[in-house]
């Protein structure tokens, strides 16, 4: 069995796979400092408690854009597990041809979004849209050519803007509200983080397929990352996808094996 995880601002997102079937999800809230018997313990009862042995782990595939919390989860996979863990990384075998001005800007978990995207779609162009921390688009081509991508705030910091930086707004619940126009604070509040957030999700994609797609087959729109199920019934995303970070690091995973603790490149 395979333990992947995605390690991200908020949270680490972890799934066990045996071949190509996901067998079981969990999160953990991420933070720096965390040592490695702290996250090495709780991987163990994670699995434990969702009828996983850890000793059924033969290999773990990584992805992170929390730099301080990568060396505490190596060692915890060597002392919880014996194992060396694969990690996303810049100089790994991806696939992608990336067409950043530095290909290492790119964060790892949208490398792992454009691999697992590209192992499901192949030969398709693709504009990869994840809900995260923060918002982020990725388009690549038939080609498997990284073009580039935009980051925007996300949901939960844009709500947390608002209740920081103003006097009487209050932290509310993200939701799909009901309607458009609210008739109480919370209402209002949650049908602005929502419509807006879908409407710079639409504005953004038409000028990424009008800019990089003209004259080509429209891209594949996916939705991934943890609010994306909100959006499922407005007909925008044309797939939706909450697991293709961790689809992508298994292929990752399948292109760089891991010999005498190294990644090969």
């Amino acid at each position: 069995m395979i333990l992947t995880l995605d390690v991200g601002n908020s949270q680490i997102y972890g799934g066990v796979y045996n071949q190509n079937e996901l067998l079981i999800k969990f999160r953990k809230t991420s933070k720096g400092g965390s040592s490695s018997d702290e996250i090495g313990i709780f991987l163990r009862s994670a699995l434990r408690e969702n009828g996983i042995q850890p000793d059924q782990i033969t290999q773990i595939s990584i992805c992170s854009v929390v730099p301080d919390v990568v060396y505490s989860l190596k060692s915890a996979c060597n002392k919880y597990f014996n194992i060396t863990p694969f990690v996303l990384q810049v100089g790994v075998k991806t696939g992608l041809k990336v067409l950043y001005h530095n290909p290492s800007e790119v964060g790892a978990d949208r490398i792992a979004n454009a691999i697992g995207a590209l192992t499901l779609y192949p030969n398709k162009n693709l504009i990869i849209i994840d809900l995260g921390t923060a918002t982020t688009f990725c388009a690549i081509t038939t080609k498997k050519e990284y073009l580039g991508g935009v980051i925007t705030p996300g949901m939960r910091i844009s709500m947390e803007a608002l209740e920081t930086r103003t006097a009487k707004l209050p932290s509310v619940e993200i939701l799909r509200p009901q309607k458009a126009l609210g008739k109480a604070t919370v209402e209002s509040i949650q049908s602005g983080l929502y419509y807006g957030h879908l409407g710079m999700m639409k504005e953004i994609s038409t000028k990424i397929i009008n800019e990089c797609f003209e004259g080509q087959p429209r891209p594949l729109i996916i939705g991934t990352g943890g609010f994306s199920n909100l959006f499922e019934d407005e007909s925008f995303f044309d797939v939706t996808h909450r697991d293709l970070v961790l689809i992508g690091l298994i292929q990752a995973l399948r292109l760089n094996p891991v010999i005498n603790g190294d990644n090969n490149s």
